[in-house]
């Protein structure tokens, strides 16, 4: 109990203040100090203690407390620690009322979260002052409160959006594991997937530089390009040169993407990855039991540097069925605790692998597993970047549905329904539109021409034709005569880890070395009625190479290929040693009766 305060003036104010909360133990302290309260327009709630304060102050939520510092039970600096705590941002201005003047209380009280204090006896015109200060100051706060609500409101609105737009062509999988988890509204990373005609899968990670608005805002050029490019089966260095050359004209000079980009073969066992200035993209076995393989950063962000060859930077790796690809950005191994210890690379990794799930049906909770780990060590820590994971597991479950009864175009309700092979096709209407392409020793070093040439029969046709078809024709075709009639490659090479990695190593070296050589393609296209025809004719420069038996190229990479495009096409005819074939590939119009 401290000293009774001196009596208020009697001037009674009609303005409403609110409600008050006077807290002392001292019941006639509280009498005049409600008294002159009240005078002031103020409604009343009293408590004798700290204790009964809080429960006062949880129950009548008052626009203002005067809380006494030395009282039984609980004293007014813990009980000003627990009101604070509990105000939830809205600001309630605690006035301490004291007798004691020393340095060390003021420091005290505003320690605790005072925001003003008074001595006993009290001065009733200071303290009329110090109510009309706080007033402003919580009157100022609540407008304020208000004006980031709004502003909250609308740009969770913009958030909301923004990201739709970014992510609506995204493809999901069947057994893929994600989380983003931005540091504030809007988050600077970004992941972006896609599939290709081929049923490629490629998947994009980036963080670009800082967090918020001003980092996620480069994200829209990069999620059309990305998304339109995958659409025309670029390939994966093609792709990733646009993306740079594009950042490096839009964005400042102070602001960068870093990137993870991987590329899956529809047959998951071909994976090619670049790593443009993040941590390790690491590769697990199916069980999560050992690290097989860790893809360190071999080029630098995208946007600062225009013109550079991602070729170089790309590592080709040749995957087990069940096999998981793991992306991440720095925020999760730069995460801290209590402590400041950073989560670190080590510990990440000994997460996924202490996250180990043995039952496939079980995928997902192996994810849960690590996340679990990384939350724990964090604790109630806060997020200073942008937190992205991503797994994505080899499995059949995730390939796109490509149905070979659809691409041949059967009908499944009528087995007697004519195939691509043998249906009646009405006669051109007209005389048929020729395309030829050459394409030289350093053309083939840089360029993938068939987005090019599907774009070309698109517009030639000036209708819908079947992109997937025409690009798995054109790619098998186009692929077999560079690796193996100019380069001279042998596919054998791809039947083992150490042979897949020799075998696109080789590659990178011949084709960066040609100085000679050529491939031509020739195409007619033909339209009619009830559909198209293409015919084409390619050929390469080389030696030839040997096609092989349809039959002994069941279980072998080219052969399979040779295969599919035999079932697509009407006509498939390898001359001579190989180095040229014509084929002729029928469609009809998507909404033929």
């Amino acid at each position: 109990m401290e000293s009774p305060a001196v009596h208020p003036s009697s001037n009674p104010v009609s303005a409403t203040h609110g409600t008050a909360l006077v807290v002392d133990d001292d019941a006639t302290n509280r009498m005049v100090l409600k008294t002159f309260l009240k005078k002031e327009g103020f409604e009343i709630i009293e408590a004798e203690n700290g204790e009964q304060a809080i429960e006062r102050y949880r129950n009548g939520r008052p626009d203002i407390v005067f809380m006494d510092l030395m009282m039984p039970v609980m004293d007014g600096l813990e009980a000003t620690r627990r009101i604070k705590s509990a105000d939830s941002g809205n600001f309630t201005p605690v006035i301490f009322l004291t007798a004691m003047n020393e340095a060390a209380t003021i420091v005290r009280c505003t320690e605790a979260g005072g925001d003003d204090f008074l001595n006993k006896p009290i001065d009733y015109l200071s303290l009329k002052a110090k109510i009309h200060a706080m007033e402003r100051i919580r009157d100022m706060h609540r407008q304020i409160s208000g004006l980031n609500n709004r502003l909250y409101q609308q740009q969770s609105l913009a958030e909301h959006i923004f990201t739709n737009i970014i992510s609506r062509k995204n493809v999901e999988f069947e057994q893929f594991h994600y989380i983003l988890r931005p540091a504030e509204l809007f988050s600077g990373d970004i992941l972006l997937t896609a599939c290709t005609p081929s049923r490629e899968i490629h998947l994009l990670l980036a963080d670009f530089t800082g967090h918020g608005l001003s980092a996620a805002l480069g994200a829209l050029p990069i999620s059309e390009a990305f998304h339109a490019m995958t659409a025309k089966g670029f390939a994966i260095e093609e792709i990733l040169t646009c993306l740079n050359d594009k950042l490096k004209r839009l964005l400042p000079a102070n602001m960068f993407m870093a990137a993870q980009y991987v590329r899956i073969s529809s047959t998951l066992d071909e994976i090619s990855l670049c790593n443009c200035g993040m941590p390790d993209i690491l590769i697990l076995d199916r069980n999560r039991t050992r690290i097989k393989s860790r893809v360190n950063s071999r080029a630098m962000p995208l946007g600062i540097e225009g013109g550079f060859d991602f070729q170089k930077a790309i590592t080709h790796y040749q995957a087990e069925y069940g096999d998981r690809i793991i992306l991440a950005s720095d925020g999760i191994l730069e995460a801290t605790n209590a402590a400041g210890e950073q989560f670190g690379q080590s510990r990440f990794e000994q997460a996924l692998l202490n996250a180990t799930v043995y039952n496939e049906g079980m995928d997902k909770q192996g994810f849960e597993n690590t996340l679990h780990i990384f939350d724990s060590f964090c604790g109630d820590t806060l997020q200073a970047d942008d937190i992205s994971l991503v797994e994505f597991p080899c499995l059949a479950c995730n390939l796109p549905v490509w149905d070979i009864e659809s691409l041949l175009g059967s009908e499944k309700e009528d087995s007697n329904t004519p195939t691509a092979h043998n249906m009646t096709r009405e006669p051109p209407t007209d005389l048929p539109a020729e395309l030829s392409l050459l394409m030289n020793a350093s053309n083939l070093r840089t360029l993938d021409p068939v987005p090019l040439l599907i774009n070309q029969i698109s517009q030639l046709a000036g209708r819908p034709v079947p992109r997937q078809n025409l690009f798995v024709i054109l790619t098998e075709l186009y692929v077999n005569a560079l690796d193996h009639g100019l380069l001279e490659l042998d596919s054998a090479l791809k039947n083992s880890a150490e042979g897949f990695e020799q075998y696109f190593e080789e590659r990178e070296k011949r084709l960066a070395s040609l100085q000679s050589g050529h491939i031509r393609i020739h195409m007619r296209i033909r339209l009619h009625e009830k559909g198209g025809q293409l015919e084409l004719e390619l050929e390469d420069s080389g030696s030839g190479f040997d096609v092989g038996d349809e039959e002994d190229g069941k279980n072998a990479l080219s052969g399979r290929g040779i295969m599919l495009v035999r079932q697509l096409c009407s006509s498939v005819t390898y001359h001579s040693s190989g180095n040229r074939v014509t084929v002729i590939y029928e469609w009809d119009n998507p909404d033929r009766e």
